[in-house]
């Protein structure tokens, strides 16, 4: 049939033409939605039956190569991809508690969250403990209704390492399930799973993607915890862009060698500031004064132990204030883990919404800085800081 230019217009050009070849990198499935040629295959679909996409929030082929890489490299058996490191984070968490139950969770953590666990979870009558899991022995909080224990590998910005075996075998040992916020340290330096945890999360947005673009969160688990949050995300409805996914699976290439840059330089960076007369604190956990140092070099891989570190300057707030101000190339944001060295303020972003008792509890003064240390070349690094101390100080 001879259709008119308008129809031309929308019709044309909608087939994959035939080629022997095929793309290098993962074609992008850039559509909300996917055609059926009959009501039957259509049902096949959704019964199982047959393989295939019916609609991007429930699926789409970049999410699945996305989710293939992680539970590859998680050695877990299924794995979910959403469009925030929060909407993984929610999910993984919602889905697996009802009004009445009870959770433990670290009393430090990233602030987005803490106030979810502290201000949400309450909304549906999930009740909560927060607790020193790094120096307490967290058996005694344990209730007949709770069901959960949540925790960040490397905590979010004091950089303290959680003993997750010790605390997998307390967890499972009351009928709970742990879940590990894996962000800081990505599977290249710890597989929590592997460690004995239930469910791992990723802010994705971080060292997954790396290059500061994509916005994304990824869940790994067991298959039916994973069906579980699968379900629930269907209907809250946080879907990740395909384009965005395809990020992902870009940026994973070369998350290896990535990682061990920015450990390498953080490992650097940290020794500076550990002989600076004027930083009081330094937050890393690959120092060996660091209190957490030996369970990192038990539990972490190739003797690595992250890109990110924390400082407490002695001046305080007027000092770090004026760091943040007079620093050049490295920028101030309320982010991390890309391939440029930045600097973040805590106090008034990630953990800007902690009452200041909150704050102190969590051990996040006001004269300390988060640093994501990145690629660049380790003396160019210092000395830029070093400069800009010397200028204020």
């Amino acid at each position: 049939m001879n259709k008119r230019f308008s129809s031309r217009l929308i019709h044309l050009g909608d087939r994959t033409g035939e080629s022997v070849s095929r793309s290098k990198s993962i074609p992008i499935a850039m559509t909300s939605v996917f055609s059926f040629d009959d009501v039957e295959s259509l049902d096949q679909v959704y019964e199982g039956q047959a393989k295939g996409y019916i609609y991007t929030r429930n699926g789409n082929p970049v999410h699945d190569a996305l989710t293939e890489i992680m539970c590859g490299i998680e050695e877990g058996e299924a794995a979910l991809a959403y469009a925030s490191g929060m909407g993984a984070i929610s999910l993984s968490i919602l889905a697996q508690v009802k009004t009445g139950d009870h959770i433990i969770a670290a009393h430090v953590l990233y602030g987005g969250s803490f106030q979810f666990i502290k201000s949400e979870l309450s909304r549906f009558g999930v009740s909560v403990t927060f607790v020193d899991v790094v120096n307490e022995d967290i058996s005694a909080y344990f209730q007949p209704n709770t069901r959960l224990v949540y925790v960040e590998t490397i905590s979010n910005p004091t950089m303290e390492v959680v003993n997750l075996e010790t605390l997998a075998k307390v967890t499972h040992q009351h009928g709970a399930k742990l879940i590990v916020d894996n962000s800081f340290a990505t599977p290249v330096i710890c597989q929590p799973l592997s460690l004995g945890a239930d469910v791992v999360v990723y802010s994705a947005t971080k060292y997954i993607g790396g290059h500061s673009d994509v916005t994304a969160g990824i869940v790994v688990s067991d298959r039916e915890t994973i069906a579980r949050i699968y379900a629930s995300g269907l209907l809250f409805g946080p879907t990740l862009s395909p384009f965005d996914g395809w990020l992902l699976v870009r940026s994973l290439r070369t998350l290896e060698l990535r990682i061990q840059q920015h450990a390498r330089n953080a490992l650097a960076l940290a020794e500076y500031f550990a002989s600076h007369p004027t930083i009081r604190s330094v937050y890393y956990p690959g120092l060996p004064s660091s209190p957490t140092h030996p369970v990192a070099r038990r539990i972490f891989n190739n003797n690595l132990f992250g890109g990110m570190l924390s400082i407490d300057l002695a001046g305080g707030e007027p000092q770090a204030y004026a760091l943040l101000r007079h620093l050049e190339s490295i920028k101030f944001v309320p982010s991390l883990a890309g391939v440029s060295t930045t600097t973040s303020y805590p106090a008034k972003t990630s953990h800007r919404a902690l009452s200041d008792e909150e704050l102190e509890k969590a051990h996040i003064s006001k004269g300390l800085i988060r640093i994501s240390v990145g690629l660049e070349d380790i003396d160019d690094i210092i000395g830029e800081f070093d400069a800009t101390l010397a200028k204020i100080c």
